[in-house]
């Protein structure tokens, strides 16, 4: 994905037209500190399986419909990349979990979050099936735009299956829970107190504990995890939800494991196995 704009030399204008490039009526560039002079040059917009090019020429029209084009290609960018994410099953890129070939292990890394790169969250893993494919968070729900100090609950990643269900790791700031710093989860309270508080994320609307089925207390080193069964029939994630949560440094994270009412037979094995690997 790249994209390129081509000008002479001898332009220096910063105020140019393109012709028929986003709209019928053209597309211009504006910039505060000169005037419009003649020009003329060449854009060239480049996104997989689709390309625009233009020629440049004078009088610049109004800033409007430059900042028109640019939204548009804005959107077409994020429509594209979108599109990637969906297409490739992590089997192809993921290593086998060692322990059981069938599935693959995601380690995430600075490079996979925004809060991983701000410290915010302790890297963590889980297995998946190698059919499963990566998707695309919005960036409001990312907190990449809230780093290194957000307020709310972020989504780190997702991953789905169509015939399986989905799972997402949510990271939410410890500070929302508890006032203590550096607190475990034992600290903020018991397994029912803490998935009041994160039920709602879980379910991507309201929590009952008439929903909670089970919980669970298990301990891997000097790390305390909260695990969940639900049975949620109003819930945006799926009528069927497994979670898993724990505190490390400044941040609760939470795991879950979603299918609707038509995956979860088949399913809930995987999506077990999944939500009890993931550690960190």
């Amino acid at each position: 994905m790249d994209c390129k704009l081509e000008l002479p030399s001898m332009v220096t204008a910063s105020a140019v037209r393109v012709s028929s490039l986003f709209s019928s009526s053209g597309v211009s560039s504006f910039h505060p500190l000169h005037q419009p002079e003649v020009s003329t040059g060449v854009i060239s917009l480049s996104i997989p399986n689709i390309s625009y090019r233009g020629l440049l020429s004078s009088p610049a029209a109004g800033r409007r419909d430059f900042l028109r084009g640019i939204a548009l290609a804005s959107v077409l960018l994020i429509k594209s990349s979108d599109s990637k994410a969906r297409e490739v099953e992590v089997g192809s890129y993921l290593p086998l979990f060692s322990s059981d070939p069938s599935f693959v292990l995601f380690r995430a890394s600075p490079s996979d979050t925004p809060a991983l790169r701000a410290g915010n969250v302790q890297p963590y893993e889980f297995i998946l099936p190698p059919s499963w494919k990566q998707t695309r968070i919005a960036n409001i729900l990312s907190g990449n735009y809230c780093q290194p100090k957000c307020a709310e609950p972020w989504v780190e990643v997702k991953f789905e299956d169509e015939k399986q269900g989905k799972v997402q790791v949510v990271a939410s700031p410890l500070i929302r829970l508890t006032n203590k710093p550096n607190a475990t989860i034992e600290d903020i309270g018991s397994p029912e107190k803490v998935i009041a508080s994160l039920g709602p994320f879980v379910t991507g609307n309201t929590y009952d504990s008439d929903e909670l089925l089970e919980t669970s207390i298990e301990k891997h080193g000097n790390q305390t995890y909260y695990s969940y069964v639900l049975e949620t029939p109003y819930a945006l994630t799926g009528s069927h939800n497994l979670a898993k949560a724990t505190a490390k440094g400044s941040t609760v994270v939470l795991f879950v494991a979603s299918a609707n009412d038509k995956q979860w037979p088949a399913s809930q094995e995987t999506l077990k196995a999944m939500v009890d690997s993931f550690q960190i």
